[in-house]
């Protein structure tokens, strides 16, 4: 089970049709679950995305708490209070899920009283071997927790008019970085196209990899929130869009992920210039409720693009949809 959901930016004022409206469900209409059930769906994975707001619809002053299941498994837990600018303003949650039983299951249960709100739902099928699934499994839903734009602000559906084939939106990593590395930011753009990108299985998009966070001295660190019950997938994306790294060795950096050095890392190596390069990693045994990130100089100083946190969250058993 994950914890309230991470939220993917919500300062939206409602700026879309569906961003304006919302379904709540009465108590004594179903009992304390109801669903909405997508049919005619071909087994495969698909990207499941919600956008939930309150602005006080019922004048009654208080968020209310309920939990949101996807094929049988508890997902997100809504818990009041909301802080202000989600329950004001509203904001997206998304995940990865394996459906292989023809239909999308998508539930809300009431806590208590309380009357689960939706206002929109999207179900979008994408490629079988994204993100991993034949390590993962289809056991296994990946819940969004941060999908880091490393340069850049938010973008993507919802957000802005660029593309993500996926339909994913990317938030500006500038909240996740940790405050002893905002003093030394170097960001770094580009306009150059990027090589590798917009490819089977995971069509990362071009425009990821064209903003790039370095730092002129120390380390570039990262504190993500995370629920420590469970485990996590982390993606990073890489790409040397600075044109004076010129060979291999001039910026190399270790990768380390809660004081444990991961992997280490020389982007012209590994993709050239101008081109993206993609590693991953999961974290198990977690500690404590924040995940720490860092990029620890070798040769020069390190670079990211783009940094995502998934919550491998385990399939429980089915329940009675007419519960």
């Amino acid at each position: 089970m994950a914890m309230m959901p991470p939220f993917l930016l919500f300062l939206l004022f409602f700026s879309t049709f569906h961003e304006k409206t919302l379904r709540s469900f009465p108590p004594l209409s179903f009992g304390k679950k109801n669903c909405y059930t997508v049919p005619g769906l071909p087994a495969g994975r698909y990207y499941v995305r919600t956008f939930t707001v309150y602005d006080n619809y019922d004048g009654r002053d208080r968020t209310p708490s309920f939990d949101v299941s996807v094929e049988g498994t508890v997902v997100f837990n809504w818990r009041s209070p909301w802080p202000e600018d989600v329950a004001q303003n509203g904001a997206y949650s998304d995940l990865f899920a394996f459906i292989g039983d023809g239909e999308a299951d998508i539930c809300f249960y009431s806590v208590a009283t309380d009357l689960p709100v939706i206002s929109s739902l999207s179900v979008v099928r994408v490629d079988p071997l994204s993100y991993e699934s034949a390590s993962i499994g289809n056991n296994s839903i990946l819940v969004n927790y941060g999908r880091l734009d490393c340069g850049s602000g938010q973008w993507g559906p919802g957000f802005s008019n660029d593309t993500d084939y996926f339909g994913r939106s990317w938030l500006s990593d500038s909240d996740f970085r940790s405050l002893a590395s905002q003093r030394f930011i170097n960001p770094i753009l580009t306009r150059n196209s990027i090589s590798g990108t917009d490819r089977e299985p995971n069509y990362f998009p071009m425009k990821l990899y064209q903003s790039a966070i370095s730092v002129h001295q120390g380390s570039l660190d990262y504190e993500l929130k995370v629920d420590a019950k469970l485990d996590y997938l982390l993606w990073f994306h890489f790409a040397e869009i600075d044109s004076s790294m010129s060979s291999p060795g001039k910026r190399v950096f270790d990768v380390v992920v809660n004081g444990k050095k991961v992997t280490r890392v020389d982007i012209y190596e590994a993709a050239g210039i101008f081109g993206a390069y993609d590693w991953h990693y999961v974290v198990k045994n977690l500690s404590n409720s924040v995940l720490s990130v860092r990029l620890v100089p070798v040769v020069g100083f390190p670079l990211i693009s783009g940094l995502e946190s998934y919550a491998i969250v385990r399939v429980g058993p089915s329940t009675d949809q007419q519960q």
